[in-house]
């Protein structure tokens, strides 16, 4: 089968377009699907550049997200049959295949039914983000309805979801963005502030939009000096949650004096740390939110399209961190 490899880490240019054996089912729960398209995630940008984290077991595949038909079936699948639509968050770390690929096997127990009103390649966008914004808001966070939050960078692909998230569960939400055209995005979405960053101080617009008081919640999906930053304008014992790792000169002592919780949201722990039942939960999630965005609740926003080949092109263009929504690899048919 045809699949993107990296033999070494570096630039994007080390990604290569090869033939590679086919994978075979190796235990009763796996089955193998053909793939129809790979979403791109910063997570793949980033083992590209500094390897991934099983550097022994190169060539790697990369891509954690794919959308694909069940072909076969172990001997223990109960939940799919050959022909069924699925969507998941699976491999792509180094230490099992990923989905830059026309097949892989994957493990029922940790897969959805793919959205029936999503294209492939809609669904093979979402599930990182979906289970990125779940867990941060409702898991780390706990938001509740009628508390503020304030999601940095939400237009990007975990923002964007984590925007009409925050609103289906009755909050108000705040946003920041780099540009008009994403401010009219994310109140397309349901934001009820757009915080222009390059021309406006986010604090101080969060504090007149909170009459001085600050959100009870922030999610930082930007990293660097942002989650320092938000202390300030999250309320006292308000609640944080990043996706980053904090940087060295995070002023910690803001949010200990303000009695604040910061919480750190990776969904790819479950997998690193191949924790079954958790794997579990979020293939529970991936199936409400597939019954939401079904019912016209929740939405994906695919901004570019590539064939697989151009897998170099995809990584670039991640890369330049000015995305709106999400950038996805489509897999011909052999």
């Amino acid at each position: 089968m045809k699949a993107i490899i990296m033999t070494v880490p570096g630039a994007p240019e080390v990604l290569q377009l090869a033939e590679v054996p086919l994978p075979r089912i190796q235990k009763p729960t796996e089955m193998l699907v053909r793939l129809k398209a790979a979403g791109v995630n910063p997570i793949d940008t980033k083992l590209r550049r500094r390897g991934t984290f099983y550097p022994e077991r190169l060539p790697a595949i990369l891509g954690c997200d794919g959308a694909g038909v069940v072909e076969q079936i172990g001997t223990a699948v109960q939940r799919f049959q050959p022909g069924d639509a699925v969507y998941f968050c699976q491999g792509g770390l180094g230490g099992q295949p990923g989905n830059y690929a026309e097949w892989t096997v994957v493990d029922e127990r940790f897969v959805a039914p793919k959205p029936k009103s999503l294209s492939f390649i809609e669904a093979a966008a979402a599930p990182l983000v979906l289970i990125t914004a779940w867990e941060a808001l409702y898991d780390r966070a706990r938001l509740q309805a009628g508390q503020r939050v304030l999601i940095h960078g939400g237009a990007g692909g975990v923002g964007h979801v984590a925007v009409q998230l925050a609103k289906l569960q009755g909050a108000m939400v705040g946003t920041t963005v780099s540009s008009r055209a994403k401010a009219d995005f994310v109140r397309s979405l349901g934001a009820d502030v757009a915080i222009l960053y390059r021309e406006t101080n986010f604090v101080e617009a969060v504090h007149q939009w909170t009459d001085g008081q600050g959100v009870d919640v922030t999610f930082d999906t930007v990293g660097g000096p942002v989650l320092g930053e938000s202390f300030a304008a999250t309320q006292i014992y308000g609640d944080l949650v990043t996706l980053l790792e904090p940087a060295p000169e995070t002023p910690w002592k803001v949010a200990r004096s303000r009695n604040q919780r910061v919480s750190f949201e990776l969904m790819l722990t479950p997998m690193l740390q191949n924790l079954v039942e958790e794997q579990q939960v979020q293939a529970t999630i991936l199936t409400q939110c597939a019954r939401l965005i079904d019912q016209g609740q929740l939405r994906l926003q695919v901004s570019q399209v590539l064939p697989l080949s151009e897998a170099i092109a995809a990584h670039r263009q991640l890369e330049t961190g000015d995305m709106t929504g999400k950038l996805v690899l489509t897999i011909a048919d052999s």
